[in-house]
C-alpha cells in the first residue's frame, strides 16, 4: 500500500493576497497602536531578571494556602511580595521586590522568606531560589533591548547586500511589526517578562526572517523570468507558489511547540507561548505586510536586471 503525502494546502492555489493587503495594514496598524499604548500606560510584567529582587520556588505538603502565606510573608517588612501557583497545588513561586543596598540586603531578605515560610509550613521543600541585584536587572536591560535592536539592524544591512533597499526595508517593517505585536500581548495578559522572553522574540526575528527570505526569494525569481507581468500580480504568483511549504513549516512548527506548552513544564511555558504566538504572527507578516510593502516602496524591474548582471548591477550602485 503506498501512503500518499498529506497536503495541508493544494499546489495550484491563486489566492489574491495583494488585494487583501489593504485591510491587513489596517489590521495590523491598529494592533501595533493598541500594542504601544499598552506598553506605554500598562507596562510589561517585568520577571527579576529586569526589576531585580528575589525568586523562590517552593512546594508544600498539601494543597498551598496562598492567602494565608500571603498575608504572611507581607507582614515580615519586605514590601509587597507576590506569590504565584504553578503546576501542582503544592507548586508555588514566590517573588520578593528588590530591597536595595547591594546584594547582601538581597540575600539576607531571601532567608528571611525562607525562615518564614518554614515556620508557617512543616516539611516545605525549597526546590530553588535566585537573586537579581538592582545593578545587574539594569545591565540585562540594556543589554536585552541593544540585543534585539542589534540583531534587526544587522537584517537591514544583510537583506541591503543580498536583495535591494526595498526588500530590506519590507523584512525590517514585518520584523518590528512581530516584535511590537509580542510586546503588546505580553503587556495585555501579563506574562512575566523575562530573559526567556528575550530569546524567544530574537528567535520569532529569526524564523519571522526565513519566512520572509523565502518569499522574496521567489519573487526576486519571478522578476526574473516574468518581465512583463504586473508586480502585484507576480507578488500574489510568488507567494501562492511558497504557500505549500510556508504552512507546512509552520504547522510543523507549532505542533512541537504546542507539545512543549502543554508538557514541557512551567519553566519553559512563557517561553513556548511566546514561540507560538511568534510563528503565528511571523507567517501572517511575511504575506501579508513584507511582500505587499514591495509595492508601496516602487520595487523596479532593474533588480532583476542588476541580479542577471552583476557588472551593471555594481555599476548602478556606484
Amino acid at each position: 500500500m503506498r501512503w500518499k503525502p498529506i497536503r495541508f494546502v493544494p499546489d495550484d492555489t491563486k489566492i489574491h493576497f495583494i488585494r487583501v493587503s489593504r485591510f491587513g495594514f489596517f489590521l495590523s496598524g491598529i494592533l501595533c497602536a493598541v500594542a504601544i499604548a499598552l506598553f506605554a500606560f500598562k507596562g510589561l510584567n517585568y520577571g527579576i531578571d529586569f526589576k531585580g529582587g528575589s525568586e523562590i520556588a517552593i512546594r508544600t505538603q498539601g494543597p498551598a494556602q496562598l492567602d494565608k502565606l500571603r498575608n504572611e510573608l507581607n507582614n515580615i517588612g519586605l514590601g509587597s511580595i507576590e506569590l504565584q501557583q504553578f503546576g501542582s497545588p503544592q507548586d508555588v513561586k514566590i517573588l520578593v521586590p528588590a530591597q536595595g543596598g547591594g546584594d547582601a540586603n538581597e540575600q539576607a531578605a531571601q532567608l528571611k522568606v525562607i525562615d518564614t515560610l518554614k515556620s508557617l509550613e512543616a516539611g516545605v521543600e525549597i526546590r530553588s531560589k535566585d537573586t537579581v541585584g538592582g545593578k545587574v536587572s539594569e545591565e540585562l536591560t540594556q543589554q536585552a533591548t541593544g540585543a534585539v535592536m542589534l540583531s534587526i539592524l544587522f537584517v537591514l544591512f544583510y537583506l541591503w547586500a543580498r536583495f535591494e533597499w526595498q526588500f530590506a526595508m519590507g523584512a525590517v517593517i514585518s520584523l518590528l511589526h512581530d516584535v511590537v505585536l509580542s510586546i503588546g500581548l505580553f503587556s495585555l495578559i501579563g506574562l512575566e517578562f523575562n530573559l526567556s522572553i528575550i530569546a524567544a522574540i530574537l528567535t520569532i526575528v529569526g524564523y519571522s526572517l526565513n519566512d520572509t527570505v523565502v518569499v522574496f526569494d521567489r519573487v526576486r525569481e519571478f522578476l526574473r523570468r516574468y518581465k512583463s507581468m504586473n508586480l502585484a500580480d507576480l507578488i500574489d504568483f510568488s507567494i501562492n507558489s511558497v504557500l505549500p511549504r510556508t504552512m507546512l513549516t509552520s504547522v510543523a512548527t507549532l505542533m512541537a511547540l504546542l507539545a512543549l506548552y502543554f508538557f514541557g513544564g512551567e519553566v519553559i511555558r512563557g517561553f513556548s507561548f511566546a514561540m507560538i504566538w511568534g510563528v503565528v504572527v511571523g507567517t501572517y507578516s511575511s504575506i501579508f505586510i513584507a511582500a505587499p510593502v514591495l509595492i508601496l516602496l516602487g520595487t523596479k524591474r532593474e533588480i532583476s536586471s542588476s541580479e542577471a548582471n552583476p557588472e551593471k548591477g555594481r555599476g548602478k550602485r556606484r
